[in-house]
């Protein structure tokens, strides 16, 4: 069912002013729709301002609110670290503490980690783990992390407001207990289920961006082509496979270094291997690689996620990460 959240709701969700505004002009969504704008509008939309105001807006891990921050946002966030840091010792939570310190620090931000299952240790280590990282990769970690803070609540969100909906109406009318009502019911579940696969997109499911981290900055006219494997069998390492790679589509990227369109935009993405290359001799001459090629392989249920595979690009290296 599409629901109207106000613009304090959505910041709520996430930190971000732009970001409660944007989600609010999307008008009335349902939890499945909600996701994926919300997602676009994260990594599309907003600027890296508005990521840093969302990251400001969390008490540090382990740590309680300052009164500073929004209440309502705040009280989420110690209420998400809960579980993990009730019986955490002491010195253990001055070690975390100490860490988000020189973390803060190098970046300029304090860590961001999604604590819905996490344990403190395993906190801990990751913390210490991404510390080691270029602060342009961190970023994008942080931006990561807050994405998937942001769609948990999101969730709770639609719950609650679902579970407003369900007491009003069950307090006005009576309860069937009908077997024909109870199959009616289910059967409808099952159909708002199969509606949400079949949810619009609001990009290709196949998307990439290629930061500069000599530079530290977007690389811009980077000549990208998307392909896909065709073959009775798939390609393999050290020979073809007995197939060829065919064409889907060739963008570059803007200013922000996010590439135009590679595919159509597409429901459900086809089932395979694909291969996206970059034209890196060309944006660097004199670079060591003349070109990079990331293959990636989509399984039949993974049909419905989206695939974004940026390239983090230097004169004498690469990587390269499935993102959101």
């Amino acid at each position: 069912m599409a629901m109207e959240i106000g613009e304090d709701e959505w910041k709520v969700c996430c930190g971000s002013s732009e970001f409660a505004k944007q989600m609010e002009m999307s008008g009335p969504l349902t939890s499945e729709e909600a996701i994926w704008t919300a997602r676009d509008t994260w990594f599309n939309l907003v600027n890296v301002t508005d990521w840093l105001e969302a990251f400001s807006a969390h008490p540090q891990i382990g740590n309680t609110p300052s009164p500073s921050i929004n209440s309502d946002f705040a009280r989420r966030s110690v209420s998400e670290q809960s579980t993990a840091f009730a019986t955490t010792s002491a010195s253990a939570l001055q070690e975390l503490a100490d860490w988000n310190v020189r973390y803060k620090q190098k970046f300029g931000f304090i860590f961001i980690i999604c604590a819905s299952g996490r344990t403190h240790a395993e906190m801990l280590q990751e913390l210490k783990e991404r510390y080691e990282n270029r602060p342009i990769v961190e970023l994008e970690n942080a931006a990561m992390e807050q994405m998937k803070i942001t769609e948990l609540r999101i969730a709770k969100l639609y719950a609650d407001k679902a579970r407003v909906v369900s007491e009003t109406d069950s307090s006005s009318s009576p309860i069937s207990t009908k077997p024909q009502d109870r199959l009616r019911i289910i059967g409808g579940h099952l159909n708002v289920a199969a509606k949400a696969k079949s949810t619009k997109r609001s990009r290709p499911p196949i998307t990439t961006h290629v930061l500069d981290v000599s530079r530290g900055a977007p690389a811009a006219g980077v000549e990208v082509h998307l392909e896909v494997w065709s073959g009775t069998t798939g390609p393999s390492f050290g020979h073809g496979g007995g197939g060829v790679w065919s064409s889907v589509g060739t963008s570059a990227t803007d200013q922000d270094g996010r590439s135009g369109p590679l595919m159509d935009l597409v429901e459900a993405l086809n089932p395979g291997t694909y291969r996206i290359s970059f034209n890196t001799a060309k944006y660097c001459p004199g670079c060591f690689f003349p070109y990079v090629s990331i293959v990636f392989q989509v399984t039949e249920s993974q049909k419905w996620e989206h695939f974004h595979v940026p390239l983090l690009l230097s004169p004498f290296s690469f990587t390269t990460y499935r993102g959101s």
